[in-house]
């Protein structure tokens, strides 16, 4: 093939891959910028054009594909700036999603290694497999998003987000009465049958808050010492009227430490006698971890501290 037919060919294979309505106009333009630019070349190396060197400079010009690329308007269906939430927002709802069907998984007493891999098969297809309309969903959500902000850019606008406040002394106190209520029910949860029923509710009410020895001489201590440390740490706050950073990282850590003694309980064994009261505790106390680490998580990714780099 000539020079003349190898860029016609070329420019067909670009023009091919784009709307019908920019076809004419990208031909005539591609056609007359690869004659320039292979008459220069040729010049520069002090030869005629030839079916060789034509070939060599299509070849190195670009792919037709990725040609077409530069002329055709980008597809955009996840904005570069919504990169990382997009990631983050996948990671942590498949790790819930996952953390959540593995959870009835590990409390089963498998009775050999064969009953354990089975098991994990079950979540494997069951949880896992499943699981995967979260991302979908995502870049649906996420493609919604970037469409909004690109037919409607006022509703993108930047606009200041307040500084959050501070709780003040009531609030701190309320969390102290919250607490102190907190404690009571924690040490003996049939109090609230005795408040509400007067003692005369059924016996199976009683047996569903009534704890098991293990876990009352177990993780019961330390829910009950954990919770307990709220208090003094809550009670100079009130008097200041504000928490101090040290305090606030104190309390950080301790709801670390209490997150970690709330899944210990859920996976050690029952809490209550009855198993429907048992799987009903475990369910909100795996909501109450959740939410817990969630919260600490938004927290310390939003936590901002101006410092000169080093």
């Amino acid at each position: 093939m000539n020079p003349d037919d190898l860029i016609e060919s070329y420019v067909n294979d670009v023009a091919a891959q784009l709307p019908r309505t920019q076809r004419s106009d990208v031909a005539f333009e591609l056609t007359a910028l690869l004659k320039e630019e292979l008459d220069a070349k040729a010049s520069a190396s002090g030869r005629e054009v030839d079916e060789a060197m034509a070939l060599e400079f299509l070849n190195a010009f670009g792919r037709p594909a990725e040609v077409a690329a530069r002329y055709r308007p980008t597809l955009t269906i996840i904005d570069p700036a919504d990169g990382r939430a997009f990631l983050q927002a996948t990671v942590i709802g498949l790790a819930i999603a996952w953390a959540a069907g593995l959870l009835p998984v590990l409390q089963q007493s498998a009775r050999s290694t064969s009953d354990f891999l089975v098991a994990l098969g079950g979540w494997w297809t069951g949880t896992v497999l499943l699981s995967l309309w979260w991302p979908g969903l995502l870049v649906v959500c996420f493609g919604i998003a970037s469409w909004t902000r690109r037919r409607w850019p006022q509703s993108a606008a930047w606009r200041p987000r307040g500084v959050s406040r501070p709780p003040g002394r009531v609030a701190l106190a309320l969390g102290v009465a919250g607490i102190v209520g907190g404690l009571f029910i924690l040490f003996n949860p049939r109090w609230v049958l005795e408040v509400f029923y007067g003692g005369r509710a059924a016996p199976a009410a009683y047996d569903a808050l009534t704890y098991t020895e293990s876990f009352r001489h177990r993780q019961g201590p330390w829910l009950f010492a954990l919770v307990l440390l709220n208090i003094p740490m809550l009670v100079p706050a009130i008097v200041a009227g504000r928490k101090s950073s040290i305090m606030q990282r104190v309390e950080f850590e301790l709801g670390l430490v209490t997150c970690a003694v709330l899944t210990w309980t859920v996976l050690d064994g029952p809490i209550f006698l009855a198993a429907s009261g048992d799987q009903m505790a475990k369910g909100l106390i795996t909501l109450i971890t959740v939410f817990m680490l969630i919260s600490f998580g938004v927290k310390l990714h939003r936590t901002v501290r101006p410092a000169p780099s080093h």
